[in-house]
């Protein structure tokens, strides 16, 4: 038979966590849900497009992934789920199937599909519910699995951060502003980080390689509290205590209103940045992240095929 799709191995991967309740692993449910969907070893070897991992394996981790944010599942350590109380109550109902359109009733699920935060300054707005998926160009499908895939990743990376050692956090900052060309070398800047003791100031790295100029760091490693107008401005009283003009606020977290007003109305540049914007630096900087696979998208190069060149 061919490979299920992801949302028809949800309900049996349900029942499996909640025939065992205590923590099941990734490689348990891909042996049971094989047996139980009676997959055959050609099944099994089909592989994603890329060759590198197998189509089946990517499509139980999905169906995990999918319930993990809808509360049905919960992980317990790397690689290991259980399932939850909410889990237990829906299969208490006895469904019928477990989809996309039934986890849209849990609130937390519908946060996870919700595109959040800006790109570029802008707010986007959400175009993954409204396309069609029968009427879409190819381009628009693999556009669409991309940031699918995108913020799937952001989101696995803040928590990452948030979990994350006080210490390990500012090598993280130290290694993503290096990558962006800050710090000329990263043992500079590893000395520079954590080192200066100043009140609202955890570091400073030089903007350029060159170091004609240095920018002030404050780094908190929050996890839901937003951080407020109080704490920007003692960053900025610090900035103003060093007679320094630059300066580079980031959390894990997110800025209230009234604290990103204040910035915008000082003469000191302050650079704030979000646990959002964190996460898609680090992805785009290739920090704490991996490329597992590349799909060029080629098209007809129209000059070799102009005879008259």
């Amino acid at each position: 038979m061919a490979v299920p799709d992801y949302q028809s191995l949800m309900l049996p991967l349900l029942r499996f966590a909640g025939d065992k309740r205590d923590e099941i692993s990734a490689g348990d449910a891909v042996e049971f849900l094989a047996k139980e969907m009676g997959l055959t070893d050609e099944d099994l070897k089909e592989m994603l497009p890329s060759g590198i991992s197998s189509t089946f394996v990517n499509r139980v981790a999905w169906a995990s992934t999918y319930m993990k944010k809808a509360g049905l599942l919960e992980a317990t350590r790397r690689g290991y789920y259980r399932i939850t109380v909410r889990g237990q109550e829906l299969l208490k109902k006895q469904p019928n199937a477990i989809n996309v359109k039934l986890l849209k009733q849990y609130p937390e699920f519908l946060e996870f599909q919700q595109l959040k935060g800006t790109r570029s300054g802008e707010k986007i707005k959400d175009t993954r519910e409204a396309l069609d998926m029968t009427t879409a160009t190819p381009s628009e499908v693999l556009e669409t699995a991309y940031e699918n895939l995108r913020d799937e990743l952001a989101e696995e990376l803040l928590a990452k951060l948030k979990k994350s050692s006080p210490s390990f956090f500012e090598r993280i900052v130290v290694e993503l502003l290096v990558n962006m060309g800050y710090g000329g070398s990263r043992a500079d800047a590893g000395k520079a980080i954590g080192k200066s003791g100043d009140g609202g100031i955890d570091g400073i790295i030089k903007e350029d390689k060159l170091g004609l100029d240095v920018v002030y760091i404050q780094a908190k490693r929050w996890d839901n509290n937003p951080v407020g107008r109080p704490d920007v401005m003692q960053f900025a009283g610090a900035l103003q205590a060093q007679k320094a003009s630059k300066g580079i606020f980031i959390t894990t977290s997110r800025f209230t209103d009234d604290a990103r007003n204040y910035v915008s109305q000082i003469g000191s540049k302050i650079v704030l940045i979000d646990g959002e914007r964190l996460t898609n630096l680090m992805i785009e900087h290739d920090v704490g992240v991996s490329a597992v696979s590349l799909y060029p998208v080629k098209k007809i190069d129209a000059d070799y095929f102009d005879e008259s060149i």
